[in-house]
C-alpha cells in the first residue's frame, strides 16, 4: 500500500524539475480527479439499479481528463453514430410504434417485419440488382477508360493534349442539372431509354473526366525510367503499362473505382429522367415511392436505408488503405 501511495505521489503530486506551475497543477488535478470520478461512477451505477450508463460516462470523463484528444474523438464518434442508430431503431419498430419518441436503441417489441416486407411486398430485390449491375459496369468500365486515357495524357505529347485536359476539367464545372436534357436526348436517340445500358453510359461519361485527371496526376509521379528498363528487357509498351504502371497505380485505381461506385450507387436525378419502367428502377427511385403526399412509410424506408448502406461500408473497410494512400500520392505533381 505504501509503495502504491509513493508511486501515486511521484506521478501526480511531486514537483518535477523545469516543470511549469500549470503542468504541475494539471497533473495534480488528474491524480485527484480520476479516482473521484471513478468512485462516483461506480456509486451511481449501484444506486440506480446497475445502470451501466453512469459508469460509461465516468470512464469517458476520465479519458477526457487524462487524454483530452482521445476523449473528444470518442464523443465525436458517438455524436456521428447516433443518427445512424436512430435509423436502425426505426427500422425495427412495429407499425403502431413507428412514430414513438422513445430514445431506446432497441425498441420494445422489436421486429424484422420491415426487412421482410421489403423483399416480399416490394420490388426491393429488383431495385438492388439493377443498381448493382449499373454500379459494377460503371466502376469497371470507368476505371479501364480512365486508366488508358490518363496514361496517354501523361506519357505522350500530341496536338490538342493541353486543350483536351482543359476540356475535361471544364466539364466538371457544369452543374449536373444542366446536363440532364442533352443526356436524355442522346440516350433517347440511341434507343436506350428505359434501359440499364443507357443509364450506365450516362454515368460513365460524367465519371471519366475526373478519373482521368486524378490518374494523370498519379502517373506523373511514376518515373518513366521504370518503363524504359522494362522495355530494354524486351517488354512492349503495352506490357510495361500492364506489368509496371498498373500495379504501382493500385491506390489511385482503388480511389477511382470507389468514386465511380459511390456516384453510380447513390445517383437519383439522371436515373429519374432515363428510367421509367417499374422493373428498371434503381434503389434511389424505388425508395422515393415510399414518400407519399399524405403518408411516408418510414419503417420500410429506414430498413432499406440500412441494407443499402452495408455494401458501401464493406467497400470502404476493404479499400481504406488504398483510399488513404491514393488521396495523398499524386497530388503534388501534375
Amino acid at each position: 500500500m505504501t509503495a502504491m501511495i509513493d508511486q501515486w505521489q511521484q506521478r501526480f503530486w511531486s514537483e518535477r524539475p523545469y516543470e511549469s506551475s500549470g503542468n504541475l497543477w494539471l497533473r495534480r488535478l488528474r491524480g485527484v480527479g480520476v479516482p473521484l470520478i471513478l468512485a462516483a461512477g461506480v456509486l451511481l451505477t449501484l444506486l440506480n439499479g446497475i445502470n451501466i450508463i453512469y459508469l460509461l460516462v465516468a470512464l469517458w470523463l476520465i479519458i477526457v481528463l487524462t487524454h483530452p484528444a482521445h476523449g473528444f474523438l470518442i464523443f465525436y464518434s458517438l455524436f456521428t453514430l447516433y443518427p445512424i442508430s436512430r435509423v436502425v431503431t426505426v427500422s425495427l419498430r412495429s407499425t403502431q410504434n413507428l412514430l414513438s419518441t422513445s430514445l431506446e436503441l432497441i425498441p420494445p417489441n422489436a421486429t424484422f417485419n420491415n426487412y421482410v416486407n421489403l423483399f416480399t411486398e416490394e420490388q426491393f430485390s429488383i431495385w438492388l440488382w439493377n443498381s448493382f449491375l449499373i454500379t459494377i459496369t460503371v466502376s469497371i468500365i470507368g476505371v479501364i477508360v480512365a486508366a488508358t486515357s490518363a496514361y496517354a495524357f501523361s506519357r505522350w505529347s500530341f496536338p490538342g493534349r493541353a486543350a483536351g485536359l482543359l476540356i475535361l476539367l471544364s466539364t466538371q464545372m457544369i452543374p449536373a442539372g444542366m446536363l440532364l436534357i442533352p443526356i436524355f436526348i442522346i440516350v433517347a436517340r440511341l434507343g436506350l431509354q428505359d434501359n440499364l445500358l443507357g443509364l450506365s453510359l450516362a454515368y460513365i461519361t460524367t465519371a471519366v473526366p475526373l478519373s482521368i485527371w486524378i490518374l494523370r496526376g498519379y502517373y506523373d509521379t511514376i518515373p518513366f525510367d521504370l518503363e524504359e528498363a522494362a522495355m530494354v528487357d524486351g517488354a512492349t509498351r503495352l506490357s510495361a503499362f500492364w506489368r509496371i504502371i498498373l500495379p504501382l497505380s493500385t491506390p489511385a485505381l482503388a480511389v477511382i473505382f470507389l468514386f465511380n461506385f459511390l456516384n453510380a450507387w447513390n445517383e437519383w436525378q439522371v436515373a429519374n429522367v432515363i428510367l421509367k419502367a417499374d422493373d428498371m428502377r434503381t434503389w434511389p427511385l424505388g425508395l422515393n415511392d415510399f414518400i407519399g403526399n399524405f403518408q411516408t412509410q418510414w419503417g420500410l424506408y429506414a430498413a432499406a436505408s440500412v441494407i443499402i448502406t452495408i455494401p458501401v461500408v464493406l467497400l470502404f473497410l476493404y479499400s481504406s488503405k488504398y483510399l488513404i494512400s491514393g488521396l495523398t500520392l499524386g497530388s503534388v505533381k501534375g
